[in-house]
């Protein structure tokens, strides 16, 4: 398994449309290059990052090797619209060598 963590820097007030974008935009991933998820985290100052992971490295490298990552145009001219210019970044791309996440649901139920 692969994990890549991104972060952005968003434009006060298009907080919902960064995330409405990230979701679609995210999907369409899954969808088109087998991309299995992410999360996103919402920091303090505007910050937020995500955490995706992939079967593996070389699934992501043709993700990113493809002009615009996804076909969702609408999608991306959202989340695209919604960080600050330049504010991109990839912070960490690497193999998991463990992996202690369990999906929890509110109120403890697994």
């Amino acid at each position: 398994m692969f994990a890549v963590i991104y972060r952005w820097k968003l434009i006060p007030g298009r907080e919902a449309q960064f995330e409405e974008g990230w979701r679609a935009g995210t999907r369409a991933i899954a969808e088109e290059f087998g991309g299995w998820g992410s999360r996103l985290h919402r920091g303090e100052g505007g910050v937020v990052v995500a955490y995706a992971q992939w079967p593996d490295r070389a699934t992501w490298e043709r993700a990113m090797q493809s002009r615009m990552h996804h076909s969702d145009d609408e999608a991306r001219a959202r989340y695209r619209g919604a960080f600050e210019p330049d504010s991109f970044e990839i912070l960490f791309a690497g193999e998991v060598t463990a992996d202690l996440l369990e999906l929890r649901r509110a109120g403890g139920d697994a």
